[in-house]
């Protein structure tokens, strides 16, 4: 025997129904509410739209023909600002009914001949129900999954901050470079009709590109006059050093090619990895550009920034070598064309 839904539970759901003849809606009323559902009856289409935007319900009985609108219009102008609600529809003239493509298009969800009985439809309603019930279920599961994640993201960039932190705290250069450096790669990156996803790892990346410096002695980072070869050395590790850091955060997979490859070169004679051209991730290639353009126009203890007529020279003179040219000429054009964006990143405002 079939086993009808626990009447506490019918009453948390609320049905509409909208026909034009009030003794139809008088029987469902009956019908309804003796079997446990919060009942709404409505006689004008146009009423039951506004009731629909302004109320919440779960479920809709919609009869066909009636006026001024029939059922498909009023589900015309339902879709367009609620997906989710649970649209049953009633006709009394079978022929009439709109074509399968219409209920298709409108996605209502199930369709009825009126009858004397309701137990057909009583049926309907309790699968409508049910479908309304797991939709919930899973909207609710969605939405703790999303919390957990943005929660667990907002874990995961606390701590890689205070690492962020400490690198700043053990060299001043490096806090105002890691903002430039983000704020650069996302300019380039809209100059490059890039994706608001690849933008988002470009300005992490950025924010994280120098992360691996912690691990350098302060010997070296701090040092005031030009470094030897086996220091050089010992600073070229810091990409691989941050990309480690980073390897056991699911979070930041997307940003650990920025974080490893920002120092390769186009021709290949760059570090850690001596790729070449195309090989070098392309985000890595946006990152490498602005690095070098807030390093070349910053001030450090061992010289003063270069005149930016200087920098552009040797973007010029570098593009195809050290840098993609595609991306030189994007940011030369930036530079050119949007002067008053590039000063206000400088000068941190």
């Amino acid at each position: 025997m079939r086993k009808n839904l626990n009447t506490h539970i019918k009453s948390q759901y609320k049905i509409i129904a909208v026909d034009d003849e009030i003794g139809i809606l008088d029987s469902l009323n009956v019908f309804l509410s003796k079997a446990g559902y919060n009942f709404v009856g409505v006689t004008n289409p146009l009423e039951a739209i506004e009731k629909v935007k302004n109320e919440h319900f779960d479920l809709m009985l919609l009869d066909f023909l009636m006026t001024p609108i029939h059922g498909d219009q009023v589900v015309e102008e339902i879709r367009k600002f609620n997906k989710d609600l649970y649209i049953l529809l009633l006709t009394g003239h079978k022929d009439l009914a709109p074509p399968l493509e219409t209920i298709k298009r409108l996605e209502i969800q199930g369709y009825c001949e009126k009858s004397d009985k309701f137990d057909q439809l009583l049926l309907l309603i309790e699968s409508g129900v049910k479908a309304v019930s797991q939709m919930q279920l899973i909207k609710n599961i969605n939405n703790e999954l999303k919390s957990t994640y943005d929660k667990l993201e907002s874990a995961y960039m606390e701590t890689i901050e205070i690492l962020r932190f400490t690198v700043e705290a053990k060299d001043s250069y490096t806090k105002g470079h890691s903002d430039r450096v983000a704020e650069y790669s996302e300019l380039i990156g809209k100059a490059l009709s890039l994706s608001e996803q690849d933008l988002k790892t470009l300005r992490i990346g950025g924010l994280f590109h120098d992360i691996g410096k912690i691990g350098i002695p302060d010997s070296i980072l701090l040092k005031t006059t030009k470094l030897d070869d086996d220091e050089y050395s010992e600073i070229k590790n810091h990409p691989a050093i941050g990309a480690h850091i980073l390897s056991n955060a699911t979070i930041f997979q997307d940003i650990i090619p920025i974080v490893k490859h920002h120092h390769e070169r186009f021709d290949g004679k760059g570090y850690p990895s001596q790729l070449q051209g195309e090989n070098i991730p392309y985000l890595a290639r946006i990152t490498a550009v602005a690095d070098a353009f807030d390093a070349m126009t910053s001030r450090r203890s061992y010289r003063d920034s270069l005149p930016l007529d200087v920098v552009i020279q040797e973007f010029q003179k570098n593009s195809g070598t050290q840098f993609d040219p595609e991306i030189a000429k994007a940011f030369l054009e930036i530079l050119k064309t949007q002067p008053e964006e590039i000063l206000k990143i400088m000068n941190g405002k």
